[in-house]
């Protein structure tokens, strides 16, 4: 061999010893983006949570979770969820108008009309439900991050309205789409229209409906205290919601990512729940300052409004709420006002 091939033989020795060969760049993991809709109007505290939600996301998972949220911009709620099927979205913070799209059983935090007497009633019935009410989500493609209230739906209406046979009278606002609920309410004497929610406050402006049902926050947000300027103390349904993430994507992430998605979601969670109970009586006071009228729901029309209510149960038990969820919020409200002093 000769003295130049010992030569290069023997450097190349010492550098593969040293470690100063030349190697191959390891390969970059890209980011994975994660597109969010919500109706939560663009600029809302509820757009800012999530927006904050995702910081987190970014920093706890080192960048490779990038969050884009959609504050309006993407339709309705049920198109929402037909965007999560085709893989246009990847994440909706949605109600339970859009989840029981996915499972009927969630109607059963909301869609039974002054079944809940509290707010207290509700967060008690749903963090016993949501463990059952997780697993059918999944089971149909979804994830749960968070569940939340946002308080009570009220009635705003353009002339002050009562009593049920008040808002008889009335041309009522009803989510496009909601076919039951329609249907539920022309059975029983009223006069729904169906709407999409981005139309309502021109309906109303124009005399196309008369009364909408709504959260305090929304309706000032979309300025419907501008023509309803009547707003009924009743406590109706409250607005239960979650936010979800296709399951396709979230098994795409490693266990660390799993725990710090959740973690964030979770304080996102208390948030969401936190600014929309205060919020909400923020609103109406924001709204009776612009001349919003607030009626007190009197004891005989309150007692009129629950037996009216009552009379829906045994449309929804079976149809828009599964019998055996139904049932069970029965119990568990039984359950509960046992527990309470006085048995309330």
């Amino acid at each position: 061999m000769s003295p130049l091939r010992k030569a290069l033989i023997s450097s190349a020795v010492v550098v593969g010893a040293l470690g100063w060969a030349p190697r191959a760049a390891a390969p970059q993991t890209a980011p994975l983006r994660i597109r969010l809709g919500t109706l939560a109007p663009q600029g809302s505290s509820y757009h800012r949570i999530l927006q904050e939600m995702g910081q987190r996301w970014r920093v706890s998972t080192n960048g490779q979770v990038l969050l884009t949220v959609y504050a309006g911009t993407m339709g309705s709620e049920l198109e929402l969820v037909r965007r999560m099927r085709l893989g246009q979205l990847q994440a909706a913070t949605l109600t339970v108008v859009g989840l029981r799209e996915i499972d009927r059983a969630v109607g059963a935090l909301q869609d039974m009309p002054m079944m809940f007497r509290t707010l207290e009633e509700v967060e008690y019935v749903r963090s016993r439900l949501e463990p059952v009410l997780a697993r059918r989500l999944a089971d149909r493609g979804f994830v749960v991050l968070f569940w939340g209230d946002l308080g009570w739906v009220r009635y705003f209406t353009r002339r002050p309205a009562v009593r049920p046979d008040d808002f008889k009278r009335l041309k009522i606002f009803v989510t496009a789409g909601d076919n039951e609920q329609f249907d539920l309410m022309r059975s029983s004497g009223f006069s729904p229209v169906s709407l999409e929610w981005s139309d309502a406050l021109t309906a109303l402006q124009t005399g196309m409906i008369d009364a909408v049902p709504t959260i305090p926050y929304f309706a000032l947000a979309m300025q419907f205290h501008s023509v309803a300027s009547n707003m009924l103390e009743v406590n109706w349904l409250p607005i239960v919601g979650a936010t979800i993430i296709s399951r396709r994507t979230w098994e795409g992430l490693s266990v660390e990512s799993q725990a710090a998605l959740r973690s964030a979601a979770a304080a996102a969670g208390r948030q969401f729940q936190e600014r929309g109970r205060a919020e909400s009586d923020e609103a109406v006071e924001a709204m009776r300052r612009r001349g919003l009228n607030v009626i007190p729901i009197p004891p005989a029309a309150e007692a009129e409004w629950r037996a009216m209510s009552e009379s829906f149960y045994p449309q929804i038990r079976g149809s828009r709420v599964p019998a055996d969820m139904f049932d069970e919020v029965v119990r568990l409200l039984a359950e509960y006002r046992a527990s309470r002093p006085g048995g309330r």
